[in-house]
């Protein structure tokens, strides 16, 4: 960003709003959503990851750890913890994140991550997710009350044709909106 000196970036931080699978292609999404205002970043991801991510989000466990519980017992285990998750960019429609790790002695060192890992992890340890501005900028998806060119609005139709499509909310099991008739 032109106004953050030395490659500084603004993060943004998120929550997971949902997980649901899309009804036409059965691939499934995480839409994240930025906790102060309503921009949603929309992430496809595979169907694991996403059940992995659903699953923590009702509170259910697996019988037997599933790789993102192991990772995290492994790092309890070392006296370690993740601090947070961040999204750092897009390339080509592929998001790229980083997990922070803190060790017993408070140093820290990052670690590269495909980015539904690094949701899995940080909804196992409630850790914080953040975004990129830029990320967002480029990918996220906000409402805009005072456009009044109705740009911002066709926009934030497609989107919500998008979320319209979508079939489960696997976060609560229940049908997405049905789609709407224009």
């Amino acid at each position: 960003m032109a106004d953050q000196p030395f490659g500084r970036v603004r993060l943004i931080e998120m929550v997971v709003e949902s997980v649901r699978v899309h009804m036409l292609s059965s691939q499934h999404v995480v839409i994240l959503k930025q906790s102060e205002r309503d921009r949603y970043l929309p992430i496809w991801i595979g169907p694991s990851e996403a059940n992995a991510i659903a699953m923590r989000l009702q509170g259910l466990s697996a019988e037997r750890p599933l790789t993102h519980d192991l990772m995290v017992s492994v790092l309890g285990s070392l006296g370690a913890s993740i601090s947070r998750v961040v999204v750092t960019h897009v390339t080509d429609g592929t998001f790229h994140a980083r997990l922070y790790l803190e060790n017993p002695s408070g140093d820290e060192s990052e670690v590269d991550s495909r980015t539904s890992d690094a949701i899995a992890v940080a909804v196992r340890t409630g850790s914080p997710i953040y975004v990129d501005e830029r990320v967002l900028d480029e990918a996220g998806v906000e409402p805009d009350p005072s456009d009044e060119d109705g740009e911002d609005e066709e926009r934030l139709a497609v989107f919500r044709d998008f979320v319209n499509s979508l079939d489960v909310d696997i976060e609560s099991g229940e049908k997405g909106p049905p789609n709407e008739e224009s």
